[in-house]
């Protein structure tokens, strides 16, 4: 891939707090955006032997890439130049809502005690984060055109999220009901499909992270955890990857970057 004249890559980590890696031990000291050193922008940067430049943020939508994150932080798009050998993002969560979407599914007693998520969401015969999904893809294909426009020569890497609970959950150590469970595991599926196609559509390499943690998800025991379920058992934010997680992406990503061919 290209470099610079020094030969090091001039990475550039955009992104949501997927990307950022909140809580993760050691935080950012602008606390604002809750972004690790150990997150997998820093692992792909250190595997990679790259200049690293995060401006991933806890709490991003799409429109923080042009705007200022909560009314200071600079655009993340500045970060990005015509020297910039590499990009990767991880955006769109916070756009459909799914965290507050998960933890509308929680339910402290089994079924019928309680209220579905999956019926909620449903009402009507309409998916509502389907739909939200399907309507907010394009506009990250335009992100991806605006990239590449501010950073011509880089490559651009799209990592998607992951497999936050296995098949029918794991009630009660996750208190979410199976129905739910999978309702939302496959709209954060849907989501990454989105990112996947838009990527590919515009000739960026996509990362499929939901295949990575698969067997690695909230209902694993904690020691085997990428991602950490509604109360943590490592140093992350619930619902987040953890460290483990962290160092588990980065390895991926940096393994696109170098061989493309195995995506």
């Amino acid at each position: 891939m290209p470099a610079m004249a020094d030969d090091t890559i001039d990475y550039v980590a955009l992104g949501d707090s997927a990307a950022a890696g909140p809580l993760i031990p050691n935080q950012d000291l602008n606390l604002a955006c809750l972004r690790s050193n150990n997150n997998y922008p820093a692992v792909a940067a250190k595997a990679l032997g790259a200049r690293l430049t995060d401006v991933s943020c806890s709490g991003a939508k799409i429109t923080d890439f042009t705007g200022r994150q909560f009314g200071f932080l600079p655009p993340q798009y500045d970060a990005l130049n015509a020297g910039t050998d590499l990009v990767t993002l991880t955006i769109g969560g916070n756009d459909i809502g799914l965290v507050q979407a998960a933890l509308g599914c929680v339910n402290l007693f089994p079924e019928p005690f309680g209220f579905s998520c999956a019926d909620r969401l449903n009402a009507g015969g309409k998916d509502s984060l389907g739909t939200a999904i399907a309507a907010w893809a394009p506009r990250f294909g335009q992100a991806l055109d605006a990239i590449k426009a501010k950073a011509p020569k880089a490559k651009i890497v799209v990592a998607g999220y992951g497999t936050y609970i296995k098949r029918d959950g794991c009630y009660p150590v996750q208190p979410i009901w199976a129905r739910d469970a999978n309702y939302i595991q496959a709209s954060v599926d849907k989501l990454s499909a989105a990112l996947r196609d838009q990527a590919r559509s515009r000739g960026a390499t996509f990362v499929d992270l939901a295949a990575v943690s698969s067997g690695h998800d909230t209902c694993a025991a904690p020691s085997k955890r990428y991602l950490e379920g509604l109360i943590p058992t490592t140093a992350a934010a619930p619902l987040h990857p953890n460290a483990q997680g962290m160092a588990a992406f980065g390895a991926a990503i940096a393994s696109a970057v170098k061989n493309p061919a195995i995506q």
